[in-house]
């Protein structure tokens, strides 16, 4: 909660500068790409060759290349004189989605040895997912774990096998609760899974008039169900503590329906 409050106070003090000319913004035409399902929009440098969104792309990532899907295509927007934009490469070729299928396949190979060479050091983590970059310049490998651990001779091992740059990260229940997926307790897959490319700070007081049973208010990865956000104040239905017995209290929005 108090990190959040830091980048909003951050973000105001930016809007601030803005406004009395501290920083200058400059225009340019970006595409919005994504790397995968509901996850976050990354602005890159405009192609002519970007036609629509749902085109399939290959951009420069953090090490490497990566294939992105577009989701807004050629814009313009406004942002900070400084920012620097990656660039889109390329369309994404038949050669590239047969490079990505066979990564695929490695990386499911990948996760057992690691997961192996975890057991055998002693190492307290549970491996979820390794990824490759598409040139395969990069392995990353997504853990969780309760403690803090020390990989480095496990990296060293890595680095040895498979003769590129190894990166351990590690993840929290409710990202590695998305990398894995599933389904909720109303039989839909998990909105985190689907289309939720953020996740947001809830509270309590996002489950009042729904349950005082915390079976019913929590998700699978433990924490409060993010679609409780969804729901809050719109449900005409509030439960008691007391007595947990549903008392109908009709809102302004729903009086107005009515």
């Amino acid at each position: 909660m108090f990190s959040l409050f830091i980048l909003q106070i951050s973000d105001i003090i930016k809007e601030l500068f803005i406004w009395f000319g501290v920083f200058k913004l400059k225009k340019v035409l970006a595409t919005g790409v994504r790397f995968k399902r509901a996850t976050k929009i990354y602005e890159y440098l405009s192609a002519d060759f970007v036609e629509k969104a749902g085109d399939k792309v290959v951009v420069e990532a953090e090490k490497g290349e990566e294939i992105a899907c577009v989701v807004y295509p050629s814009r313009e927007i406004e942002v900070d004189n400084n920012t620097q934009f990656k660039k889109i490469l390329r369309k994404a070729s038949e050669s590239d989605f047969a490079a990505k299928q066979a990564n695929l396949v490695d990386e499911a190979a990948a996760v057992k040895v690691c997961a192996e060479l975890a057991e055998r050091n002693d190492l307290q983590m549970k491996l979820l997912l390794a990824e490759y970059s598409l040139d395969r310049s990069k392995l990353t490998f997504y853990y969780t774990s309760d403690t803090r651990v020390d990989f480095r001779q496990l990296v060293k091992d890595l680095a040895k096998i498979y003769r590129t740059r190894i990166e351990m990260r590690q993840v929290g229940v409710r990202d590695a609760t998305k990398i894995l997926g599933g389904f909720g307790v109303c039989g839909r897959e998990l909105c985190c899974s689907c289309f939720l490319r953020k996740f947001e700070n809830i509270s309590v007081k996002a489950a009042k008039g729904q349950s005082t049973n915390p079976a019913k208010i929590l998700g699978i990865c433990g924490r409060l169900m993010c679609c409780l956000l969804f729901e809050k104040g719109a449900l005409p239905v509030e439960i008691t503590e007391e007595t947990g017995i549903s008392e109908l209290t009709v809102s302004e929005s729903v009086e107005e329906k009515i």
